[in-house]
């Protein structure tokens, strides 16, 4: 007892000194509008000397906190807008409210800055369909914001291509190709959303979208169900797409490169009324691209128009469609098989035949919003959208492979067809009781998807008494010929024979309240929602379960540039899975537990995070390693653990030179096997993951000189400690051989023109990731080891011009 007091009395102590901290501070807040009345969203807002400093939001609001008691200047701008500029005086403890009124000018739009800062890496608040409303460095988990200049500079043109290099930890497996995107963080695949709306509609994910009509994309680590639905716990990633912003620009660009590259795009960005009230924006591209595999390609097109219109002040509506088309090699094509190990054919070498039709895909959205401003403290958005997919097809995948270097090469039809009605309503909020701010989040998710597909049609290409020679391959007429698949039946018909209905319906309601002690120095989350998922997979009855999965977080600003967090949270995914013996899948169910330390550094230029984090997941299914051909059985792991660690370091750190790097421990293992479960064990690694994952991206431009806005790039990606991509006996444990991989180039840009070059895998590796597998084909023994793997392309350059209007 005597020990309690002194620590109670210094706890107490710590508190009114806090207390007494917070009282030396003021608060700044108010609103950023235009000559025209409408809100002006991501305009900087700072004190001139200070480095102190936000920016406002989709409404044209901004808050600034911890100002100390003083005189200032305050001052608002971006690039194409007149600066304005007022004096101020803060009385501790005081609320001032200072309104700008900006006026755009004539000079060419290139960045915004926030707070006098180029946020070409750095991004410092989330996007609205994020629904947090508060900055990141405030918010108490790890979001990454891989931003629309990051995607330039890099020359990435889809999600699937090199995206993942710019956020710590985050891994894909190839195994679709440029078809779906399957990003894989913390021990498991993450879920994909697309402007706060969960887009996938069956195990394989949505069509990767296509840069041109990308602003940027959040990675959030950790449980995020209480802000966009169910979803895995190890994460998501968010796709927010362009929209129109009143100020009159476009750009346009051309793209050659490698393997038959050629990409254009367009930005169109206009007002179509004086006023500004009526907005539109056009994002439209266009690509042929081809493979350094033979008989391979990529060619797409998308097109994507926004309007946008401000009813009244306060309200605001926006539509938003979005088509894309593809046109490429069937699905499977970037695959190899042997019996000889890995990386025992030339990494040009493919078992795609020449004449297979390609598989046609065309994907479109449609997606209202609406945002009500209720007075200067609550907004109430709605949104609903509708997605259509459609999917003409096939995909490949070996009947047999011999021990010989033979193999006997199959392809199977993949007709799909997809839908999903999706809708939210949420309000955001702030209120205060006595000294307590409230940052109050509350809404409603609904949804219905349906997925069918046709893939209970399949034909050998080769005969087995005339197999493909692995060594000596033969691509003219296949020896049993090329398919004829059944497609006058209609679709549906065909998929309830083959067992490829899904379907899933989900309704749930979420509440958080973030409570803000101090003057907003110590944030206290709590917050929980409830779902209900109805859903089902291969033609079953559907599985129907609900859940409450609650949270609690911490995050505590040391000073105005350093905050430190802690969170628990929970997780809840409906699944489902075809069993042998007949039973039905549970929900996964899993916790996350993590700490952070999150710092803005030389003013906000550059920041940097660093997590920790422990995950457990509970009744997760997978792949039946004792599967056959064609096989689809799914098994119950048990339990999976993961845990590491995490740092990320992004933004400019002097005048020009701008950094992305991170490194992530990943350490995720078996720790219970399910009853009756054989080809896993405890202790065994989790398929696909590295145990050390190394990035880093760098840029310098001159800012001076006659070669002004000339500059220089490089990067690397280093994985070591890689597992196979399978679960497949204790085989699977065998590291694949560490990877390394060099880009760089040059960039030239001069007031409304940009060149670009880069070349990719400079040291001109054989790169590839692979997976292992047993038991599996018909072969004469079936415990021959196969080894599958898709190699990366060798040493390859891109060129891209841009023009400003």
């Amino acid at each position: 007892m005597n020990k309690i007091k002194p620590i109670s009395l210094a706890f107490i102590c710590s508190l009114f000194s806090l207390f007494s901290f917070a009282q030396q501070f003021g608060t700044i807040k108010g609103k950023i509008s235009t000559s025209n009345g409408k809100p002006a969203a991501f305009i900087s807002i700072g004190l001139k000397g200070k480095g102190q400093g936000t920016t406002s939001d989709d409404n044209g609001l901004y808050t600034i906190n911890r100002v100390k008691a003083g005189t200032y200047i305050i001052k608002a701008s971006a690039v194409g807008i007149d600066a304005s500029e007022k004096s101020i005086t803060i009385v501790a403890g005081e609320t001032k409210i200072i309104d700008f009124v900006l006026k755009e000018n004539d000079q060419a739009l290139e960045e915004i800055t926030i707070a006098g800062i180029n946020q070409k890496y750095k991004v410092s608040l989330p996007s609205a369909t994020l629904r947090l409303n508060e900055p990141l460095l405030e918010a108490p988990q790890n979001i990454q914001i891989v931003s629309n200049g990051i995607l330039k500079d890099q020359q990435i043109i889809s999600m699937s291509d090199g995206l993942i290099r710019n956020v710590s930890g985050a891994v894909r497996l190839e195994h679709w190709g440029d078809m779906y995107t399957n990003i894989l963080m913390r021990g498991s695949q993450i879920q994909a959303m697309r402007n706060g709306f969960n887009v996938v509609s069956s195990y394989w994910g949505p069509l990767t979208e296509d840069m041109s009509f990308v602003d940027h994309i959040e990675f959030v680590k950790g449980p995020a169900g209480f802000m966009l639905g169910n979803g895995d716990p190890s994460g998501m990633y968010n796709v927010v797409t362009k929209k129109p912003t009143g100020l009159n620009q476009g750009e346009v660009s051309f793209t050659a490169g490698s393997f038959d590259l050629y990409r254009t795009t367009i930005d169109l960005d206009h007002k179509l009324t004086a006023d500004g009230k009526f907005l539109f924006r056009l994002n439209a591209a266009a690509q042929n691209k081809g493979s350094f595999r033979p008989f391979e390609q990529n060619d797409r097109y998308s097109f994507a128009p926004v309007l946008s219109y401000q009813i009244t002040p306060g309200t605001k509506l926006t539509a938003e469609y979005t088509l894309q088309n593809a046109k490429m090699t069937e699905v499977g094509s970037y695959y190899i098989f042997n019996t000889a190990g890995y990386a025992s054919l030339p990494r040009e070498f493919t078992l795609t035949q020449p004449g297979v039709q390609p598989t046609r895909i065309n994907d479109h959205s449609l997606t209202l919003n609406l945002t009500q401003q209720l007075g200067q403290n609550w907004k109430l958005t709605a949104q609903a959208a509708y997605y259509k997919y459609l999917q003409n097809g096939t995909s490949s995948w070996p009947s047999a492979v011999y021990p010989n270097g033979t193999i006997i090469r199959n392809v199977g039809i993949w007709d799909a067809e997809s839908s999903m009605k999706l809708a939210q309503l949420f309000v955001n909020g702030t209120v205060k009781t006595g000294g307590i701010v409230h940052r109050i989040l509350a809404g409603f998710d609904g949804g219905k998807k349906n997925y069918m597909a046709d893939w209970g049609q399949s034909h050998d290409l080769d005969l087995a008494s005339s197999p493909f020679n692995l060594y000596n391959p033969n691509y003219g007429f296949p020896s049993n010929g090329y398919p004829n698949f059944d497609r006058i039946t209609p679709l549906e018909q065909r998929a309830i024979a083959a067992g490829g209905l899904m379907d899933q319906k989900y309704l749930s309601g979420y509440v958080q309240d973030e409570l803000g002690f101090f003057d907003n120095i110590v944030r206290l989350t709590l917050a929980g929602r409830y779902t209900y998922v109805s859903q089902s997979a291969w033609g079953g009855s559907p599985d129907k379960a609900k859940h409450v999965t609650p949270r609690v977080g911490l995050s505590v600003s040391v000073d105005k540039n350093t905050s430190v967090y802690a969170v628990y949270d929970e997780a809840f995914t409906p699944q489902t899975g075809f069993f042998r013996d007949g039973g039905t899948a549970k929900p996964i169910t899993g916790n996350n537990k993590e700490f952070g330390i999150k710092k803005d550094w030389f003013d906000g230029r550059w920041n940097t995070t660093l997590s920790v984090y422990r995950i457990t997941k509970q009744n997760e299914i997978t792949g039946d390693p004792l599967n056959k051909a064609r096989e689809t059985f799914s098994i119950v792991i048990g339990e999976k653990r993961a845990q590491g660690m995490e740092f990320d370091i992004r933004g400019e750190l002097a005048k020009g030179l701008n950094l992305i790097a991170n490194y992530a421990y990943t350490d995720a293992k078996v720790t219970k096997v399910a009853d009756g479960v054989e080809g896993v064990f405890v202790g065994q690694i989790v398929p696909g993951f590295s145990k050390h994952t190394t990035n880093a991206w760098l840029t310098y431009s001159l800012q001076n000189g006659l070669f002004k806005g000339a500059g220089i790039s490089g990067g690397f990606t280093y994985l070591a400690g890689r597992a196979v991509g399978t679960y497949s006996g204790e085989n699977a444990n065998e590291n694949l051989p560490d990877y390394f991989k060099l880009d760089g180039g040059l960039f030239w840009s001069h007031k409304k023109i940009k060149i670009t070059a880069n070349v990719f895998n400079i040291l001109d590796k054989y790169l590839y990731s692979g997976a292992y597998y047993t038991n599996y084909w018909n072969a004469p023994n079936y415990d021959l080891p196969v080894y599958s793997w898709q190699a990366e392309a060798p040493r390859n350059y891109r060129v891209s011009v841009a023009y400003k209007f």
